[in-house]
């Protein structure tokens, strides 16, 4: 389960379907701590007990009265170190330890007042009162044997409780709304002993050590597409093996304008063994008539993986396939845990197919964005593309809604552009996270030299994020959005109007499909 056997310290979060799941750890890495997800099934005998220095018991949407509701291995309770219990994490140590777990008469969604009535510990430092953020049906009527309550809200006698070095809260100290909820989570770290000397640099050194002692006497493949993602990875496994590191860029006909050449340029100045493979007709025939985002996206990784296979017999042998996939990625094709619904899969994690003969190699899987960003940093990317906006694998067939077209491809590269440019003329490039335009099958009547044309429409779409776990709709200036419209309708044939998108994550996705 441990995906970097170098970590010397760290907290193991057991997920039990919570939305926040991921914030948790977070949270906790932001406070010099690494911190891992785990399945609610994972087995004590999966973990590196050795570097773990406490646990935490997410939230999730079940009752844990429920028949099949998700447990964790109950033998954490006998290894002696500190456990917290965060919403369902907290019903779940009462249940299991003979405490008692009911429906709440009152529901508590959203800011609740939580009254301490007892300080230091969990709550050293914490006013006696502060806002919090709740979001449950069930409470806990009685604590188990050797427990005592800490907290209360109006509604809820058993807000949090501890015994044993084992803590519970019924709100979620890990989310923003939640007041001091950062000094509660360092209270718990203070509590487990750890030395909270995790940092990027830290990480950078094990995955090299580890990287190193997995490949071995193998050769690696590092699927490069243009992202800062791919490109920190090859130069992270340029810097641990050296010349056992070979790079493939595939122009699968889906780039961005220019994509192919200026990446194909910066790999090779830093002397990156690369291989460069035109592709583009294939994956256009592959995705011919197909129109739903799903299939989309497994026919594209069912593709990638065709075109490694065949590289790698050509230019081989080579033992393991890197990539650069993210945590977000892994939540979004639910493959962080049982309890997790499919988003969208990505084409790196869901799309591999069994028959692939190398082995998977994801030193970033645990990472956030803005955590490869950090290693970029240390590893003197440069700027250009260490602070360049987001690329999705498939490309730009998750920006083409419906059949993915010639037409369509190249109206959404050439808006694409625009929309760049004209963020990057404004000097507010670095202050959105992501922005490009999205085309579909929607027509509008246009008047062009006062004739009419009926043409496509074409949405913008910008975000703010930190991670792209959650993202918000960025209030563009009006006169940054009337250039991008005038110009994506006089600039590029076939567009007849322009439109905006102001949807957040959740309940919309950052990407259109």
């Amino acid at each position: 389960m441990d995906s970097f056997q170098g970590i010397r310290e760290k907290i193991c979060v057991i997920d039990f379907g919570s939305q926040y799941a991921n914030l948790i750890c977070r949270r906790i890495r932001d406070l010099g701590v690494y911190a891992e997800l785990y399945p609610h099934d994972t087995r004590i005998e999966e973990i590196n007990l050795g570097s773990v220095k406490g646990i935490v018991l997410s939230g999730g949407p079940s009752s844990v009265y429920e028949s099949g509701a998700p447990e964790a291995d109950k033998r954490i309770f006998d290894l002696g170190i500190p456990i917290l219990g965060l919403c369902y994490g907290m019903q779940l140590i009462a249940h299991l330890l003979g405490g008692k777990v009911e429906p709440a008469a009152v529901h508590e969604y959203g800011k609740e007042r939580v009254s301490v009535i007892k300080d230091g510990g969990i709550f050293r430092g914490v006013p006696g009162e502060f806002n919090s953020w709740m979001s449950h049906g069930d409470i806990v009527t009685a604590t188990p044997g050797g427990f005592e309550k800490i907290a209360l809200t109006s509604n809820s006698e058993i807000a949090a409780f501890e015994g044993k070095r084992i803590y519970g809260l019924q709100f979620h100290p890990e989310v923003s709304h939640t007041e001091f909820g950062e000094k509660i989570i360092s209270n718990f770290l203070e509590i487990c002993g750890c030395s909270r000397s995790w940092r990027m640099e830290s990480f950078v050194e094990d995955s090299i050590m580890q990287i190193r002692e997995k490949v071995g006497k193998g050769r690696v493949l590092c699927a490069v597409s243009g992202g800062v993602d791919s490109t920190t990875l090859a130069i992270l496994l340029r810097e641990a093996i050296g010349d056992k590191l070979s790079c493939i860029f595939v122009d699968n006909g889906l780039l961005r304008e220019g994509e192919f050449d200026g990446v194909s340029a910066l790999l090779s100045s830093i002397g990156v063994n690369l291989i460069k493979v035109d592709a583009s007709s294939r994956f256009l025939a592959r995705l011919s008539g197909i129109l739903d985002p799903e299939e989309k996206r497994k026919a594209i990784g069912d593709e990638f993986a065709k075109v490694f296979s065949e590289a790698a017999e050509a230019n081989g042998p080579f033992q393991w396939l890197a990539q650069g996939t993210l945590y977000p990625d892994i939540i979004e094709s639910s493959m962080a845990g049982k309890l997790a619904a499919v988003i969208k899969t990505h084409h790196n994690v869901g799309g591999m197919p069994g028959w692939m003969k190398m082995k998977i190699l994801e030193p970033f899987n645990q990472l956030y964005k803005d955590e490869v960003r950090k290693i970029a940093g240390l590893l003197s990317v440069p700027d250009s593309m260490r602070l360049r906006h987001p690329f999705p694998g498939p490309g730009l067939a998750v920006r083409v809604i419906g059949e993915v077209t010639s037409e369509k491809l190249n109206i959404c590269r050439k808006a694409g552009k625009i929309v760049e440019e004209e963020l990057i003329a404004a000097g507010i490039y670095s202050e959105v996270w992501q922005a490009f335009a999205v085309v579909g099958d929607d027509r509008a009547v246009g008047v062009v030299g006062d004739k009419r044309r009926y043409g496509r429409i074409v949405t913008i779409r910008a975000v703010s994020s930190v991670d792209a776990m959650t993202a918000d709709w960025v209030r563009l200036p009006y006169e940054v959005m009337g250039r991008m419209s005038g110009r994506i309708t006089n600039e590029v044939d076939g567009v007849t109007m322009v439109t905006y998108a102001i949807s957040s994550k959740p309940p919309a996705t950052i990407e259109p499909q």
